[in-house]
């Protein structure tokens, strides 16, 4: 196109100058007296040829252009902007933490209610089996009366209380966790744990003594008996009982010589501790023993009294008042657990987190182990009948 218009312009150029009518400033500028004459080496073509030159061309660059043209492609979506990718790599994350988070609740959760119900079915098939026990007792105990002939059987005894019974099991499940705390306090010592650590175990270890204590005190107030009896405990732990548990004073001897080496102040301290159970403990003893004797007294004096209905009356009254000094024994019980609780806080106190630690779990062995003296103790071999 470019060639054509060059062509066209010459063309025009050279009909002014030769023809003088393509001159419209002619009259202005005068021509020269000479004018050379112009030789062409090839004639102008005319204007129909240079016209059609121009279409060619314009078609050859229309289809060079068309093929040069590359082939359409298909609108992309925008890029997202910035913020948007940065508030999406960020939900992302949350909505992976959020979800793996809701995974382990609910495992937990599922473990949880798996514990939850194999405890149940473990605490149903001992009490059926504490039942069955009670039943064959009885039965036995039935039988003894009626070998005499002469005797008379006393009446059937009453079934046992269920809040009983829920504390043995109570009690089982109570020295499961002390088994399974004394197993992390032996780790946390073994690995020489911080303080932070030790303490922590320990407040859980006296968190449990304490749960342990309310327990007894809600059975006594149902049974005194069943508590102060100790039928709950093994063998070798009802021997060395007071008053439904142990001595404070007793325990802090076997306790001392796991707590060593001691400071002088730390010594002091304990002792001092020691004797003010002690003093309790006596305390306690004395007020058991003078309401066993009062009670002795109140028996004796049931039968002294006139004849006819008012002795009915007379003796009645006398076991009512027997019945009440019993009630006293539950305040018994509750002040020896209190004592009982009392000395492990201030014992705690006294010591360092490592000394508690090792205090408590020297605690937990103790227990164990008499335990296990009376497994062996049930397992003896015997002569036979």
């Amino acid at each position: 196109m470019a060639m054509g218009i060059y062509e066209r312009q010459r063309h025009l150029v050279a009909a002014g100058v030769c023809g003088g009518p393509f001159r419209p400033d002619a009259d202005a500028l005068p021509l020269p007296a000479v004018v050379p004459t112009v030789t062409l080496a090839t004639p102008a073509p005319p204007l129909d040829v240079v016209e059609a030159e121009e279409v060619k061309f314009e078609k050859r660059l229309l289809q060079a252009q068309q093929d040069d043209v590359p082939p359409p492609v298909e609108e992309e979506a925008p890029p997202p902007s910035s913020d948007s990718v940065g508030h999406d790599d960020d939900a992302r994350p949350r909505d992976k933490r959020r979800l793996a988070q809701n995974r382990e609740a609910a495992r937990k959760s599922r473990l949880r209610k798996k514990a939850y119900i194999q405890n149940l079915e473990t605490s149903r098939m001992k009490l059926a089996q504490l039942e069955q026990e009670l039943t064959m007792a009885r039965r036995q105990q039935h039988g003894a009366y009626g070998v005499g002939g002469g005797g008379v059987a006393p009446a059937a005894p009453a079934p046992m209380d269920p809040r009983v019974a829920a504390f043995e099991l109570e009690y089982a499940h109570w020295v499961e966790e002390q088994t399974r705390q004394a197993t992390e306090l032996r780790a946390a010592l073994q690995s020489h744990a911080p303080d932070v650590q030790l303490r922590v175990l320990v407040d859980a270890g006296l968190a449990h003594y304490g749960a342990l204590f309310q327990a007894k005190v809600r059975a006594a107030r149902s049974d005194t008996f069943f508590v102060l009896s100790g039928v709950w405990r093994a063998p070798a732990e009802r021997f060395f009982l007071w008053i439904g548990g142990f001595r404070p004073s007793e325990l802090l001897k076997v306790l001392a010589p796991q707590l060593d080496p001691l400071l002088e102040l730390q010594a002091a301290e304990v002792r001092k501790l020691q004797n003010t159970a002690k003093q309790l403990e006596d305390a306690l003893s004395q007020g058991m023993n003078k309401l066993q004797q009062t009670l002795v007294e109140t028996l004796m004096t049931v039968d002294v009294s006139p004849d006819g209905a008012a002795a009915a009356g007379y003796a009645a009254q006398q076991m009512a008042s027997a019945v009440g000094k019993l009630a006293d024994l539950v305040d018994f019980v509750d002040k020896a657990d209190h004592l009982r609780q009392q000395t492990l806080r201030n014992m705690h106190k006294i010591l360092t987190p490592r000394q508690a630690a090792r205090g408590l779990l020297a605690l937990a062995d103790y227990g164990q182990r008499l335990r296990a003296l009376s497994s062996l103790w049930a397992a003896r071999p015997r002569e036979p009948a």
